[in-house]
């Protein structure tokens, strides 16, 4: 089965979905992985009713990073901005569906940080190595 999610991630990143620059977007911020380098910038145009109505985003960087991106880009059409506020490191490694070794756990959740980031206008913390669903279990 990892094969098969390898494939996808290699696709998303030679083809990566709604890739490149907006004109005028409503939510925009940027953010580098100081670990590797992995550079991201996603730009997002929002309804009235608070939805996202179109993501684009652009950088350089890993595999990982590159099509975690590509793949939220995907998930995030429709979503509210509160509702992105919510999303947390659960969203993109159910997304990339592989195992994600703590070295490049950065990589994989760089998309996550700058579309949180977009959404309170100012940059958001990296997500916890443990979600506070399964440290609440753990006590």
């Amino acid at each position: 089965m990892d094969d098969l999610y390898r494939e996808e991630i290699l696709s998303h990143y030679k083809h990566p979905h709604n890739w490149g620059t907006m004109e005028e977007p409503d939510l925009q911020f940027e953010d580098s992985n100081p670990l590797c380098g992995d550079e991201l910038k996603v730009m997002l145009r929002v309804g009235d009713d608070g939805a996202v109505e179109d993501v684009r985003f652009e950088g350089h960087g890993c595999a990982i990073s590159q099509a975690a991106a590509s793949m939220a880009s995907d998930e995030v059409k429709g979503m509210t901005v509160d509702d992105l506020l919510r999303l947390d490191r659960d969203f993109i490694l159910d997304l990339l569906g592989i195992e994600i070794s703590a070295t490049r756990m950065k990589c994989a959740l760089l998309s996550l940080k700058v579309l949180k980031s977009a959404g309170l206008g100012a940059a958001a913390e990296w997500e916890p190595a443990t979600p506070a669903s399964e440290a609440e279990r753990s006590r």
